[in-house]
């Protein structure tokens, strides 16, 4: 397990499948695989969960509290890495007012993000120059896929279902740890500004 969460959560570890019928919404629990519905039951919010970052080491995503985020799923082979490029050109343009890209590798899709951490980051500063920050390897979908990504997904699904469909999908986030916005992956980094301009701004 590559993170967890702090908090009323914790009770429900030990299900792995829980199926109830509350105020006329169903929901299901797959260990972290949990709904909107039950996050907001438990008043779960971002700054609960613990990441580890591409040296192993716990970071409480707390960290981050006032920060505007672009969270996003990546890999190193994929025909929408050299948005790599566009991801950075962002981060020079808007980290001083408050802007953080959290950088997940995973290799879930094509199996395209093959390698260690350090190497996937020895690849992206090399051809991409990136300083942003990266983290563990996880995984965004399944049985063992991060607690975070658990979260995004409950608070912003996609079209065809909260399932994330492949490398690059984003999500932006307030300074106050709400998921304004999930985009696909063949959205662009630069077609994003406005809107990260927009959540700088409040």
């Amino acid at each position: 397990m590559t993170a967890r969460v702090n908090g009323p959560f914790f009770y429900f570890l030990g299900f792995r499948r829980m199926e109830e019928r509350v105020d006329n919404t169903y929901f299901n629990c797959v260990q972290f695989n949990c709904t909107k519905y039950l996050y907001r039951r438990l008043k779960m919010n971002l700054y609960e969960i613990i990441v580890r970052d591409r040296e192993g080491k716990d970071v409480s995503l707390s960290e981050y509290k006032g920060k505007v985020l672009l969270i996003v799923n990546t890999a190193t082979e994929c025909g929408f890495t050299p948005q790599y490029n566009g991801l950075q050109k962002l981060y020079e343009k808007y980290q001083s007012q408050g802007f953080e890209i959290l950088d997940f590798p995973c290799n879930q899709f094509g199996h395209q993000a093959p390698g260690t951490g350090e190497e996937i980051h020895t690849f992206c500063t090399l051809r991409y120059k990136i300083t942003f920050k990266q983290f563990e390897k996880i995984e965004v979908n399944g049985k063992n896929e991060s607690p975070l990504y658990t979260y995004l997904k409950g608070e912003k699904g996609g079209v065809l279902g909260p399932a994330i469909k492949w490398n690059f999908t984003k999500f932006l986030i307030s300074r106050e740890g709400d998921v304004l916005k999930r985009y696909a992956s063949a959205d662009k980094p630069e077609d994003l500004a406005g809107d990260i301009e927009t959540a700088l701004a409040k």
